[in-house]
């Protein structure tokens, strides 16, 4: 019989914290480090990387995913589950997440604290505006905004073409009337007519910039370096030209430091950053990774989204930047969501399907094939629902093995680290017994297009890229520029291997269409816009924020 488990913010609710100054302590985090943030969340001071810099890094372990379908993976849960079964069998283990955005808290998602027993706590504060770092962002992107259209305002030395601003503002909330808009409206004191956009907080260069820098300096530098507008002689123009780029990096002092809080079994928890992995690279910061490392003998993160978009800028962009090499890759599936890719409809899930899952296998295979092709030890972890059945996870495992990849089965959303154990076990197993042999997929100095197509082809298993003239002519401009020679943040939807999100399942024989490509040459990137790619999402007709409430005890109820 199935024990009926609480909701999350009950369970969250209940929780035991340790106050967070005594599990840093127990951690080897010295007081002078540790900045305040109420009894339960903290800043962690940049000195302790200092300090700990000639201790020996543990082991990096990546936790990614089949292609996300409406049937949910537990990718964050995961994350936390096995934090905290690595901890249950005697190994010291540390997780770093990213934090969650305002946006999906009220609109459909809901938060990304991870669920039922495996989950990071103060959950409500940590999907409520936490320590301030998305504010941060917000300002520190709107004050560039500010700069631009003062420029202009006040003569526009710098010539930039009100035509050609590529920096648009942004705001930390899913509000779909903001996607285009006209600013500069009421007279010459308001400054010039010109149109203009939002897009959500977590789409800014800034956060993508916070989560890549290696140091305060080095994030300033990369402020300075980001291409804001073209000049009428088609120049680039950067925050560093308007002089902004300082202050900017002022309004970032506190937001680069990383976030400690715990899991629910008293596992540290390092929450910092969170750039969408559509259409940024989808990471937690460098800062907290590194840290995480010099903490424990295992640092669990994660990356958004299935494996061919999360890991792979994992692994081709924050890898490279941040000097890392990851010891093993966990790939998470769950019976359900491989049976909506081999066809199922989310209404008829709960029913027994061993064709529909021995044919959405596909999916996950293909992701256990890219993790490889990086040269990476890799374990499947299956995400055990109630509805699963004997026979569906008896085949699962069977094909698994026949695959030749490792699996264990996660039951940490019902049982909390205890239901990670034998996930943990095989996992410090695969690490004993296979050499991480980590490569970046392609060379950074190949062209655009080769970059491109090596991801296509390899990733994601497609015939290779069509540029549209519009992307042609905006190639050709970044190799003038001499900003060519950077890694390739592909912007494409997360439901399919292909850039069309009905084809599930493992599809070949496509191309993909690249319709644009754009330079965040801060952040140290080039993007290549496949689809429709939403930067300001719309809310439900329903939305989350429906169900939120508070009573006269401030009591939360409705967040998950």
């Amino acid at each position: 019989m199935e024990v009926k488990v609480p909701s999350d913010i009950e369970i969250a609710q209940q929780a035991k914290m340790k106050p967070i100054a005594d599990l840093a302590m127990e951690w080897g985090i010295e007081d002078e480090e540790l900045e305040m943030y109420g009894k339960y969340k903290a800043k962690i001071s940049l000195d302790i990387l200092n300090r700990l810099k000639e201790k020996e890094d543990g082991k990096l372990v990546l936790v990614t995913a089949i292609s996300p379908t409406p049937a949910g993976e537990g990718k964050s849960t995961t994350t936390v589950g096995l934090g905290q079964a690595l901890n249950k069998i005697g190994k010291k283990a540390v997780i770093a997440l990213r934090e969650p955005s305002l946006g999906p808290v009220f609109g459909v998602k809901g938060g990304a604290a991870g669920g039922g027993y495996a989950q990071v706590v103060p959950m409500e504060d940590i999907n409520l505006h936490f320590t301030g770092d998305m504010h941060a962002i917000t300002t520190a992107n709107n004050l560039l905004s500010a700069a631009i259209d003062n420029h202009i305002n006040h003569g526009n030395q710098l010539n930039i073409d009100a035509r050609q601003i590529v920096w648009k503002r942004v705001l930390d909330m899913n509000d779909r009337a903001l996607r285009d808009v006209v600013v500069g409206l009421g007279g010459k004191a308001n400054g010039f007519v010109r149109q203009d956009g939002f897009m959500i907080t977590v789409a800014s260069e800034v956060m993508a910039v916070l989560c890549l820098s290696t140091s305060l300096m080095d994030m300033k530098e990369r402020f300075g370096r980001m291409v804001v507008a073209y000049t009428y002689e088609g120049k680039p123009v950067t925050a560093k030209d308007l002089g902004v780029h300082g202050a900017m990096t002022m309004l970032m002092k506190d937001a680069i430091k990383p976030n400690l809080v715990q899991t629910l079994e008293n596992t540290p928890a390092l929450v910092h950053g969170g750039p969408f992995a559509n259409i940024a690279h989808g990471c937690n910061s460098i800062l907290a990774t590194r840290l995480g490392l010099k903490l424990g003998e295992y640092l669990i993160t994660e990356a958004g989204f299935g494996a061919d978009l999360g890991a792979e800028k994992f692994l081709n962009i924050k890898c490279r930047y941040g000097g890392l090499k990851p010891a093993a890759v966990v790939v998470v599936a769950t019976i359900r969501a491989l049976k909506m890719h081999g066809g199922v409809k989310k209404t008829d899930l709960a029913s027994e399907n061993l064709q529909a899952l021995d044919k959405g296998f596909a999916n996950l295979a293909k992701q256990v094939e890219n993790i490889r092709k990086f040269g990476l030890p890799v374990m499947v972890a299956v995400n055990k629902f109630v509805s699963d059945t004997e026979a569906e996870i008896e085949l699962l495992i069977k094909k698994c093995k026949e695959y030749g990849v490792d699996v264990a089965l996660n039951e940490c959303w019902g049982r909390g680290g205890e239901g990670g154990v034998d996930m943990a076990h095989t996992l410090v197993n695969l690490i004993e017994r296979e050499e991480s042999s980590y490569k970046p997929l392609y060379d950074m100095e190949a062209s655009i297009p080769e970059k491109v197509n090596t991801i296509v082809r390899e990733i994601y298993g497609g015939n290779g890229a069509v540029f549209s003239p519009k992307a042609q002519k905006e190639i050709k401009k970044l190799e003038e520029l001499g900003l060519d020679k950077l890694p390739i943040c592909m912007a494409k939807t997360q439901y399919s291997l292909s850039d069309n999100p009905e084809l599930l399942g493992a599809p070949s024989g496509f191309d993909i269409t690249v319709k644009e490509v754009r330079v965040s040459a801060g952040a140290g990137f080039i993007v290549c816009l496949t689809g429709d790619i939403m930067t300001m999402p719309g809310l439900p007709k329903v939305p989350a924020a429906n169900n939120i409430d508070i009573d006269e005890n401030g009591k939360i109820t409705g967040l998950f």
